[in-house]
């Protein structure tokens, strides 16, 4: 190892999840709360690390705290460590375990057929599912969390490889006395001035194709209330604030007695796809990319 990389050694990752924890959130009261720690403790793991790299990466605000100069070249870096940290400890485990693999899968997506042809085919191996949020596919696969993944485009496909398995429609989902409610079907037209909820830092992509912003004729679409998440926009459409654009199988709206949905005509539908890390070997992987097409064919028309 060069002498200059020697100082790195010793460097406690624990103190950089500590920073990227607070860099999301801006603030150290809020990401003591996620650590569930306290703010003085993190302080000091914070003050710790910046003694480690010789640099400030955080200025506190009347706000919270905002990165420095050096943090921000310090984050994606900070990201990238962790995450190759992640996927040493996942590999060296892969390669003690071989007949196990996670088949993560999101809200709305059913694997379980797949699943259960998967374990007839090798009863010995051990095969778990894992629940992920909408925009957790991308990462979970390149943290190792998961092996393989089931989920709704779009999401980042970099080091991924992904196929579609099914097509689903897309229906808007307003309040059960919506001028709209009721209809067979409606178009982008019957919508151009409807507020569209957004979806606090959500992906550009993800938001884009869900909120088709922009619209085919290259005007926006009308700006909606913010939520924080996903299931938060449910309320705003029901207080009429909004209408919002989702798959058919969508099954929030579905159970709710004061929305309902109308299909939405004239547009690209969504996408199932099935996404792996790029270049994975692990046989069972590969088996349950071979079962998912004939197991996972979308809803029944």
């Amino acid at each position: 190892m060069p002498e200059s990389d020697v100082s790195s050694v010793d460097l406690d990752l624990r103190l950089v999840y500590c920073f990227i924890v607070v860099a999301e959130h801006g603030h150290f009261g809020r990401a003591a709360e996620v650590l569930h720690t306290t703010q003085p403790s993190l302080s000091r793991q914070i003050r710790r690390l910046e003694l480690h790299v010789g640099v400030r990466l955080l200025d506190r605000t009347a706000h919270g705290a905002r990165l420095t100069a050096a943090g921000e070249a310090y984050l994606p870096l900070a990201v990238d460590l962790l995450r190759a940290a992640s996927r040493a400890t996942a590999t060296a485990r892969a390669a003690a375990q071989p007949h196990r693999v996670v088949i993560g899968y999101t809200t709305g997506v059913v694997v379980t057929p797949a699943v259960r042809e998967l374990r007839h085919r090798f009863p010995d191996a051990e095969v778990e599912t894992l629940h992920l949020a909408w925009n957790e596919p991308h990462t979970a696969l390149l943290d190792h969390r998961v092996d393989v993944v089931v989920a709704r485009l779009p999401f980042p496909a970099d080091g991924l490889t992904v196929s579609v398995l099914y097509d689903e429609p897309r229906v808007v989902v307003m309040p059960v006395d919506h001028r709209l409610a009721g209809k067979e079907s409606i178009t982008l037209d019957d919508i151009a001035d409807e507020p569209v909820a957004r979806v606090r830092r959500s992906d550009p992509l993800w938001g884009a194709f869900w909120r088709i912003d922009p619209r085919p004729d290259g005007r926006p679409a009308p700006m909606g209330p913010v939520v924080e998440a996903v299931e938060d926009k449910y309320e705003i459409i029901a207080a009429g604030q909004g209408v919002a654009i989702v798959p058919a199988g969508d099954p929030i709206s579905a159970v709710r007695e004061d929305l309902t949905s109308v299909p939405l005509e004239g547009v690209e539908p969504g996408h199932v796809a099935l996404a792996a890390r790029r270049g994975d070997r692990n046989p069972l992987v590969v088996a349950f990319g071979a079962i998912v097409p004939a197991h996972l064919t979308g809803p029944k028309s």
